[in-house]
């Protein structure tokens, strides 16, 4: 599991810094086309960037497919449980797995109809600049629900043997406990 977690968060942040490095070439780019340098301004003219913006859509649409796949794994997945959590521990438990079970059943049916689309698409369907098939487009649909899926079923097995859900602490940063005991242990003799 640790293996799918790190590719998980590495696929994220991976396409979170390419989106932005995109934008920041194609940003540069447009700046220095608008200057009167002659020879350079010819040159970045000729260069064509309109690629940079589908592009970051693109990548842009997969980060939220696989983000919301690790919200449910980490509880940062937008839910609502105000009234859950005023029940008593029975009926709570109850509606934990039932909403876990809706959600996993809810982003497998959309991951099925993802695939069934991506099954039926027509090879000629293609995006406007990039030219790709936009199957490959649309390929995180059934992936990352199917991702999605997995993470709420393996949150609601957690919660039926554990009782707890994975709950997201604003203050906690990951990592930081570690290099602060290590720094513990370095200031003694």
């Amino acid at each position: 599991m640790k293996i799918l977690d790190h590719l998980e968060e590495w696929l994220i942040a991976t396409l979170m810094g390419a989106a932005t490095l995109v934008v920041f070439l194609a940003v540069v780019h447009r700046y220095l086309s608008g200057l009167a340098i002659p020879g350079v301004q010819d040159y970045l003219i000729s260069l064509n960037t309109s690629w940079a913006q589908e592009l970051c859509i693109f990548m842009f649409i997969w980060m939220a497919k696989f983000g919301a796949a690790y919200g449910a794994r980490t509880g940062i997945h937008i839910g609502v449980d105000v009234l859950v959590n005023r029940m008593n521990a029975r009926w709570r438990g109850r509606f934990i797995v039932f909403s876990l079970l809706a959600g996993a059943v809810f982003t497998g049916v959309i991951g099925t109809l993802g695939a069934y689309l991506i099954w039926h698409l027509s090879p000629d369907q293609t995006s406007e600049v990039l030219e790709i098939q936009m199957r490959f487009v649309y390929m995180c649909v059934p992936l990352g629900s199917g991702l999605m899926c997995f993470r709420f079923l393996q949150v609601m097995v957690n919660f039926i043997r554990t009782g707890d859900v994975p709950r997201h602490d604003v203050a906690h940063v990951e990592g930081l406990d570690d290099e602060i005991n290590a720094a513990r242990i370095g200031d003694k003799p």
